[in-house]
């Protein structure tokens, strides 16, 4: 019996004073696909057996490679969807960080006719992470708005939603865009089509409501959340990684989640992958997790904003890793840091945390932050 794993793919304070360093540096947080072997196991779909795990992983990979070669294999994560179709012949990359959509087939028989085919299949693959299998070649269910809608414009300037107008413009891209390139063991066709320019915001507005709504329900600042989401996924809804963690705030269901679940849903266990990639239980059991933050785990911290910068550094790197910034000693770290001013804390948490992945992560929230006051979010 075939065992496939369905992955459902798809700012603190509002009265604190905003206090930013300039100097503010870009990171690349593009993910690697070592997250591959370790994904969670949806509930009834497979053992928990790590073996059968990591032999599920292993069957689609290989058909991945077998198709595509070595080097030219890819994986979903945070910032890259990445779908294949038609017995991995073909595939959709949308490149969220470049702003780029690549549709490419290797088919060896008619490539352009299966080129065509998955061009329109990306152009409509529905606004619904529990539709799209991304650990397989199934085919897409069409319907309902795409999720590309009005992040693509055709040869005419207008949004596609429809089989038609995706069609059509699949026969220009042909006719007009097709490249090819050589690898090793195979000739690939394919075209990229460039997404908009503000295509960030075409995907943030969407989430407009429930931002708003979790923002009023746990007392988490709209800025804070849009520019967590930013940062993780470029409000990628199907965005996966190799920390086990899945959707828009990229929730990790063994710590995070499990706490959310325990702590303010009073409810057992933790939240599935399923239940990760739906945007409205995502956002809300992320800015839940902020919520625990502020009034549990970091709640001795005096300052607001010593608060706020001390928040967002715990939401990528633990409560633990900000604490063991100022010192060891639990007790004695909370006791230093207040000592601190908050620019202090800033400094601190960017230059001395233990992992530098951490010490970026604030840099870069707390830009988000202000260009999302700034209208630029």
């Amino acid at each position: 019996m075939k065992v496939r794993a369905l992955i459902l793919s798809v700012l603190l304070l509002s009265g604190c004073s905003r206090e930013f360093v300039e100097k503010i540096y870009d990171v690349d947080y593009t993910t690697t696909n070592r997250f591959a072997k370790n994904l969670a196991p949806l509930p009834g779909q497979f053992t928990k057996d790590e073996a059968a795990l990591d032999s599920l992983i292993n069957s689609f990979s290989g058909q991945v490679k077998r198709h595509w070669g070595d080097n030219d294999s890819l994986i979903a994560s945070k910032r890259q969807y990445v779908k294949y179709t038609d017995g991995y012949q073909s595939r959709a990359h949308v490149d969220f960080e470049r702003g780029v959509v690549i549709v490419e087939t290797v088919a060896k028989t008619d490539p352009t006719r299966h080129l065509k085919d998955a061009i329109a299949t990306t152009l409509l693959t529905p606004d619904d992470p529990a539709g799209v299998d991304l650990y397989s070649d199934s085919a897409i269910d069409l319907h309902g708005k795409p999720f590309l809608y009005g992040q693509i414009l055709d040869q005419e300037g207008k949004p596609i939603e429809w089989s038609w107008r995706a069609n059509r413009f699949a026969d220009y891209l042909i006719d007009a865009k097709l490249q090819k390139r050589s690898e090793r063991f195979h000739q690939v066709y394919y075209v990229e089509i460039p997404m908009v320019a503000d295509h960030v915001n075409q995907r943030g507005y969407k989430y407009a409501s429930i931002v708003r709504d979790a923002s009023r329900r746990y007392g988490i600042a709209e800025d804070l959340i849009y520019a967590i989401i930013k940062t993780e996924s470029s409000f990628n809804p199907y965005a996966v990684s190799h920390a086990n963690a899945y959707g828009l705030m990229q929730v990790v269901p063994n710590t995070a989640g499990a706490d959310v679940f325990k702590l303010v849903k009073n409810k057992s266990g933790k939240p599935t992958p399923a239940y990760l990639f739906d945007p409205a239980k995502n956002i809300d059991t992320g800015t839940a997790y902020f919520y625990l933050l502020k009034t549990r785990y970091l709640k001795a911290v005096n300052d607001p904003l010593s608060l706020h910068y001390s928040m967002i550094s715990a939401y990528n790197g633990g409560t633990g890793g900000v604490l063991n910034t100022f010192h060891r000693d639990r007790q004695r770290a909370m006791n230093d840091l207040n000592r601190l001013q908050p620019n202090q804390v800033y400094w601190a948490l960017t230059n001395k945390h233990p992992k530098a992945e951490a010490r970026r992560y604030l840099q870069k929230v707390t830009r988000f932050q202000k260009e999302f006051n700034q209208g630029k979010i």
